[in-house]
């Protein structure tokens, strides 16, 4: 298939793409549904094949995720053969819990053209929930900040720990260079189950970050005041989710509502799927899905979720959505 033309990138191409390396995780956190302990790595010749086929479908930005993207032992060669396609992918990204980094992991990053990386921790101390936390990764920490060439976000997450610990978290990245940023802890369905005193504590960290907190029209406001968030969510087009199977979903907490496989997909399914009304968009938590569907907010979204239609391949002069 030929790549997606200039006039269909502009309509309908990925923003972003995340694309599993390997289910496993060195971790178990209570609350993740995003892993398990014994899977094998993707094969590197597989996820060569999705790296070229999201570069052809006009991908802007691949990010590299997991379970735990250190757990691939090709994670390097990865980054650097998404990095030969730095025409197409101009951020080449990865999510990690950062207990397999050391200085020499992070030379190896800065070398293949690792452009971001996002690290969320869940807390200060441990507890019967996780052990994604800061005091174990102080040391490691420090060394990417050293090292790393490239831009590091570190999130911490409301909802996993005690309150107190989110606002050291946001000193910690701070201090060290790093974008600080805050998640709402989401359940299996991407929806929000706060306390009365985790809520609070989101109105504290706001007025701190103030624009900084504010993503994607501030839906954590709204969705934390009792209010639906509405969106017209793009996921499936500008943001892509490949799974380990190499299936394309619409994200990480909605793998049984969406599925086809990438290498199938093209300029008719991303623009059906940019079209298609998502069921659970009103109070979706998945900030980088409303991210990559702001800019697009004007333009309509007319195929329910329950009937979807198959649509041509869209040739340039078509009219417009």
């Amino acid at each position: 298939m030929a790549a997606v033309s200039l006039i269909d990138r502009i309509r309908y191409a990925p923003f972003h793409a995340q694309l599993v390396v390997t289910r496993r995780c060195n971790l178990s956190c209570g609350y993740c549904s995003e892993f398990d302990d014994h899977s094998d790595p993707v094969a590197y010749e597989l996820l060569r094949g999705r790296i070229d086929k999201l570069a052809e479908l006009g991908t802007l930005s691949l990010e590299f995720t997991g379970g735990e993207p250190l757990m691939q032992p090709r994670l390097f060669d990865l980054v650097e053969y998404a990095t030969r396609h730095s025409h197409r992918f101009v951020q080449r990204k990865m999510i990690t819990n950062a207990y397999l980094l050391n200085a020499d992991k992070v030379k190896r990053l800065n070398d293949a053209g690792l452009t971001h990386m996002q690290i969320s921790l869940d807390g200060v101390e441990t507890n019967d929930v996780t052990v994604k936390v800061l005091r174990p990764l102080r040391r490691k920490l420090a060394a990417v900040a050293a090292n790393a060439r490239f831009k590091v976000t570190l999130s911490a997450v409301i909802g996993a720990a005690p309150s107190d610990e989110v606002v050291e978290i946001v000193d910690f990245a701070e201090q060290h260079g790093f974008r600080p940023r805050v998640l709402l802890l989401h359940d299996a369905d991407g929806q929000i189950r706060l306390t009365s005193e985790q809520l609070a504590l989101f109105r504290n960290v706001q007025q701190r970050l103030g624009q900084r907190f504010e993503e994607a029209h501030d839906y954590r406001g709204r969705l934390m005041s009792g209010q639906p968030a509405p969106f017209r969510c793009r996921a499936g087009a500008r943001y892509l989710y490949v799974d380990e199977l190499g299936d394309v979903v619409w994200c990480s907490q909605t793998r049984n509502l969406f599925r086809k496989p990438l290498l199938q997909y093209g300029p008719a399914d991303l623009a059906e799927q940019f079209r298609t009304r998502k069921p659970c968009s009103e109070t979706c938590t998945v900030g980088c899905v409303r991210n990559d569907s702001k800019l697009d907010e004007w333009r309509s979204q007319d195929l329910p979720y329950d009937a979807p239609m198959r649509l041509p391949v869209i040739q340039p002069g078509a009219a417009g959505a």
